[in-house]
């Protein structure tokens, strides 16, 4: 797909273990001409992990988009009014922010970037990553698949044996998932 133009909201959350497998896909994206603009939620942001300092993904993600990360609820809350996506994607969505964007509480930068896009009727991909996806977070995953304009890159069991409650999303559908999420279609199947 030919995505110049294509204004794309990239919003990163607190699983951290898969920042490593998100931003090689928004490089590719990048790569076909989108327009990605980054955001990332309060921990994203402010968190080192074992999986890397939080310096050092910023650097890596405002080198790939060269824009300036929004990380403030001031920042982002003009997404929407301006039109400043087409579409938005949270990869990764931690059971967190599905659980907050469920009950619509809007307390940190991801939060209010997907509200003020979602304003505008426009599609918001989810590409879920929680420890707590097959309990919890599950009751909250059904609701956000009954609702317009959410779509969800599939995902699976992250490790059946030592994490049964687990999912993560499979990276390499991110992608496609857009492309589909753009016609407003639901790419299939959504578990792996």
């Amino acid at each position: 797909m030919d995505f110049s133009g294509i204004k794309i909201g990239f919003v990163l959350t607190g699983s951290f273990c898969t920042f490593k497998k998100v931003l090689p896909k928004m490089k590719e994206l990048v790569s076909l001409d989108a327009d990605i603009l980054p955001i990332m939620s309060d921990n994203a942001y402010k968190l080192d992990t074992k999986f890397g300092k939080a310096i050092d993904f910023i650097d890596e993600i405002e080198e790939i988009t060269s824009k300036k990360i929004i990380h403030s609820i001031q920042d982002a809350e003009p997404i929407g009014p301006k039109r400043l996506t087409d579409i938005m994607i949270i990869a990764p969505c931690s059971g967190n922010t599905m659980a907050k964007l469920a009950c619509d509480i809007i307390d940190t930068p991801a939060m209010m970037a997907a509200k003020s896009h979602l304003r505008n009727g426009l599609p918001l991909v989810i590409a879920p990553s929680t420890n707590n996806g097959l309990s919890g977070n599950a009751e909250n995953i059904g609701k956000l698949l009954n609702r317009r304009n959410y779509y969800f890159v599939p995902f699976r069991q992250d490790n059946p044996i030592t994490k049964p409650r687990s999912i993560v999303f499979d990276s390499e559908y991110i992608i496609p998932t857009i492309e589909l999420a753009l016609q407003n279609k639901q790419i299939s199947p959504i578990l792996l």
